[in-house]
C-alpha cells in the first residue's frame, strides 16, 4: 500500500480515535511505513505532535515502543514531550536501549531528570552508561540489549534460556559466552545451535576466533567490520576486554549512511549533518559561509597571477579563450583524484604507507589522461591560434592534468597525516589550488614557447 493512502487511513484514524483500528492498521502495515506516513503528516502539518501522542496512546505499550522507534530523533523529541514523565519513562523501559539513550540526550534537563527518577535503577544506569560515550564513539551507537550463555550450558539448557529472554533482547540469532568477569570467550549462534545435538554443550560448538572492537573506537570501524565479516552484529569490549555492548548491522548501516553523507556535504565544503530540510537559515549560513570567504581569499593567486603575465595576455588574446577551459580541466582531474582517494581512506582500502605507490599509479593514469585530452585540445588551439597557441594549449593541459591529479591524490594524505578529516579536501578546495597552479603553469609555458618574457 503506497504512503498517501496510509496517511488518509491515519487521517481517518485521528477523527475517530477508534482503539481496535488503529490496531489493525498497525499490525497490518510495516512499522517503518506506519512511522514514514505519520512523518509525512507531521511535515505537512496536518497532524501535530500531540496528535500523534493520541493515536500511539491508542497502541499497546510494547507495540507503541516499537513504531516510536522508527520516527526520526527530531519528531521523536517532539512527541515525547507531549508526554508525561511516567509515561515517557514505561515508553522509554520498552525501546531499544541505544535508542531511548539517543531521545533522552535530547531532552530538557528537567524533563530527562524526571524521566530517569520514573525508570529503574538498572535502566537509568544503563542510559547514564550509554550516554557517557563520546558522541563518535561505538560505545555512543552500541546496545546493551544482547544475549549472554555460558559455556557449560547444554544446548536444550541454552534453547531454553533464549526463549525466556527472546522479547526483551533486540536479536538472539548471535550469542556471546562470557565468563564470571563478563570476559567474552566465544560466540554462537543460533543456527549452530539447532543443528547440534541437545547434549552437547555450548563450549562445544561456540566459535572462539573472535571478532570484536573496541568501545573507544570510531563507529566507522565497526561498520566496516560488519561489512568485511558479514555479521548480524558484532561485539564490542573495553580497556579490560569485557563485553559491554554489540552494535547491530541495521546501526552499521545508519553509520554509514551518516558517514557517507558526512564526506559528501565535505565534498562541498559545507561541514554539515542532519536534516537539510529542518535545518535553520542561520545554521546553513554558518556551515558554508567560512568555506566560501576563505576560498574567495584563495582565488587572489589566480588573479595575481594573471596580472603578472598581463603583456602576454595583452599580445596574445587568444591565449583567454583556452584560460577557463586548462584550469578547470586540472581542477576537475583533481578533484576525481580527491574524492577516489577520500573515500579509499575512509574505507580503509589505502592507509597512510600506500601513498607512494598510489603516487607512481596516479602519475601514469594522469599522464594517460594529460595526453588525451591535450590532443583534443590542441585541435581547438591550431584552430583558435595557429601552431604556437595549439602547443601551448597543450603542453599545458598535459601538466595541469597531472598537477591537479597529484594535488587531489595527495591532499588526503597529507590531511589523514595531521590527523585532520581527509574529506576536508573538499572539490572546491582542490579547485581553487589547482586553478591558482593552473595560471602559472599556463602563462609560463606560453611565455616561454612565444618567446615573450614577462615584465616584472
Amino acid at each position: 500500500m503506497s504512503i498517501s493512502i496510509m496517511t488518509q487511513e491515519l487521517m481517518a484514524l485521528h477523527i475517530s480515535q477508534h482503539q481496535a483500528a488503529m490496531q489493525r492498521f498497525v499490525a497490518q502495515h510495516p512499522l517503518a511505513d506506519c512511522a514514514e506516513a505519520f512523518s509525512m503528516l507531521l511535515d505537512e502539518q496536518q497532524l501535530h505532535s500531540q496528535d500523534v501522542r493520541d493515536l500511539l496512546r491508542l497502541l499497546p505499550l510494547d507495540q507503541q515502543a516499537a513504531l516510536f522507534g522508527y520516527f526520526s530523533l527530531p519528531w521523536q523529541q517532539a512527541i515525547a514531550e507531549q508526554l508525561a514523565a511516567d509515561e515517557l519513562a514505561h515508553l522509554s523501559e520498552r525501546m531499544a536501549h541505544d535508542e531511548r539513550a539517543d531521545l533522552l540526550a535530547l531532552l530538557e534537563p528537567t524533563l530527562k531528570q524526571q524521566v530517569l527518577q520514573q525508570m529503574d535503577s538498572r535502566e537509568r544506569q544503563d542510559i547514564e552508561r550509554l550516554a557517557s560515550y563520546p558522541s563518535d564513539s561505538i560505545g555512543a551507537v552500541m546496545t546493551t540489549d544482547f544475549a549472554v550463555l555460558d559455556a557449560t550450558l547444554t544446548i536444550e539448557e541454552a534453547m531454553h534460556h533464549l526463549r525466556s529472554i527472546a522479547a526483551e533482547r533486540e536479536t538472539i540469532y548471535q550469542a556471546y559466552v562470557v565468563d564470571e568477569q563478563q570476559k567474552l570467550k566465544g560466540t554462537v549462534s543460533l543456527r549452530d545451535m539447532l543443528v547440534a545435538e541437545p547434549s552437547q554443550r555450548i563450549a562445544d560448538i561456540m566459535t572462539q576466533a573472535l571478532i570484536f572492537v573496541w568501545v573507544d573506537e570510531l563507529q566507522s570501524v565497526a561498520a566496516q567490520a560488519i561489512s568485511k565479516y558479514d555479521l548480524l552484529a558484532i561485539p564490542v569490549l573495553d580497556l579490560q576486554n569485557r563485553l559491554v555492548g554489540i552494535v547491530t548491522y541495521d546501526d552499521a548501516m545508519d553509520v554509514a549512511e551518516d558517514e557517507a553523507d558526512r564526506h559528501v556535504h565535505k565534498a562541498g565544503a559545507v561541514d554539515f549533518s542532519g536534516n537539510l530540510k529542518d535545518a535553520t537559515i542561520g545554521l546553513m549560513y554558518r556551515k558554508r559561509v567560512f568555506w566560501l570567504v576563505l576560498l574567495v581569499f584563495g582565488n587572489i593567486f589566480s588573479g595575481a597571477g594573471i596580472a603578472y603575465f598581463e603583456d602576454t595576455i595583452q599580445t596574445y588574446v587568444a591565449l583567454v579563450f583556452f584560460l577557463p577551459l586548462l584550469i578547470d580541466s586540472g581542477g576537475n582531474a583533481g578533484s576525481q583524484s580527491a574524492t577516489l582517494m577520500v573515500r579509499a581512506l575512509a574505507t580503509g582500502e589505502v592507509v597512510a604507507k600506500d601513498w607512494a605507490k598510489m603516487l607512481s599509479k596516479e602519475l601514469f593514469i594522469s599522464a594517460l589522461l594529460g595526453v588525451t585530452m591535450a590532443l583534443a585540445v590542441s585541435l581547438l588551439g591550431f584552430w583558435r591560434g595557429g601552431a604556437e597557441i595549439a602547443l601551448v594549449v597543450a603542453i599545458t593541459m598535459q601538466i595541469v592534468v597531472i598537477v591537479g591529479s597529484v594535488v587531489g591524490m595527495s591532499l588526503p594524505f597529507i590531511l589523514n597525516k595531521l590527523r585532520f578529516d581527509p574529506a576536508s579536501a573538499s572539490a572546491p578546495l582542490i579547485t581553487t589550488i589547482a586553478d591558482a597552479i593552473g595560471v602559472i603553469i599556463y602563462f609560463s609555458v606560453a611565455t616561454m614557447i612565444l618567446d615573450f618574457p614577462p615584465m616584472a
